[in-house]
């Protein structure tokens, strides 16, 4: 179990932390709400991780793989992200003024992580894999409890990843100038518009 729990936490930390569309997305609004709207669009993001996670291990990844439900998917996406992508490169040329968030952005930045998380349809490739590596792990097929240990330690990964990046982000807020912070929010509305064309383009 100690195995299972440990390869659970590693793979976690390696899906949270490769740059994506919620990086770049806890980035531009912690940039210019503070550590607050980058934790909580983090957060968000745990909702699809959470239920990506479960769709994995029960083996509904392969239902997801159909078209029929892929193509949607796909599309809604890519344009969730480009739309992310032009509010970024809007940042770039006229920045936020800093200040914490009130309570309706604060409810959007937790919505954003959690529709750019649900959204992913690079999700169903990394656990469709994933599924196969955790019974690589256990010489079989995994138990109920097994999954659950695995659940548990990818999730526990997740979590922890997400006060660390909001850290991390809130100290870029505090100790860089407003240029590298346009060139920041540049630079995430591009990578955005990127992966909504990449995201095209897989289909």
């Amino acid at each position: 179990m100690l195995t299972v729990f440990l390869a659970a936490v590693l793979f976690g930390l390696a899906f949270v932390v490769s740059p994506g569309a919620v990086f770049s997305e806890t980035l531009r609004r912690g940039l210019s709400g503070g550590y607050r709207p980058a934790l909580l669009v983090q957060l968000g993001s745990l909702i699809g991780d959470a239920l990506w996670a479960l769709i994995g291990l029960s083996g509904l990844v392969l239902l997801l793989s159909q078209d029929s439900v892929r193509v949607p998917l796909t599309l809604a996406s890519a344009t969730y992200l480009a739309w992310l992508g032009v509010q970024g490169l809007r940042d770039a040329w006229q920045p936020p003024q800093q200040g914490e968030e009130g309570g309706a952005q604060a409810r959007s930045a937790f919505a954003a992580g959690a529709l750019l998380s649900l959204s992913n349809p690079k999700n169903i490739v990394f656990w469709g894999a994933l599924g196969s590596a955790l019974a690589g792990i256990v010489e079989g097929t995994p138990t109920g409890e097994q999954m659950l240990v695995f659940f548990a330690g990818f999730m526990l990964a997740s979590l922890l990843w997400c006060f660390v990046c909001a850290a991390l982000v809130d100290w870029l807020r505090r100790n860089t100038s407003l240029l590298w912070h346009r060139l920041s929010y540049a630079g995430c509305g591009v990578l955005l518009l990127a992966l909504a064309a990449l995201t095209l383009r897989g289909f």
